[in-house]
């Protein structure tokens, strides 16, 4: 039962890191690019190291969307789906 909990929290973990990630992606939008050095830069540079490995295998299957002149990230809905569904199970 410990291992399960321990699986659980892992990957709730990593749907917070999945969504910081969005945040910081839509922050680049709404308030511009960081500025070398900041927090936000350095919160992006973190967060992208440790999502990153995770979404580029599902995005090489799965490119994003193009919607106009918007992408819409698919392989981020998949694995935060994915993510969603295993954590129902476990």
């Amino acid at each position: 039962m410990g291992l399960l909990r321990l699986i659980d929290l892992v990957l709730l973990i990593v749907q917070f890191l999945l969504i910081g990630r969005a945040v910081l992606d839509w922050s680049v939008a709404i308030a511009g690019p960081a500025m070398p050095g900041s927090f936000r830069s350095r919160a992006t540079t973190a967060v992208t190291k440790v999502t990153e490995p995770i979404l580029a295998p599902v995005r090489r299957v799965l490119p994003p969307l193009r919607v106009g002149g918007v992408g819409i990230d698919l392989a981020f809905i998949v694995v935060f789906l994915a993510i969603s569904i295993l954590r129902t199970i476990i």
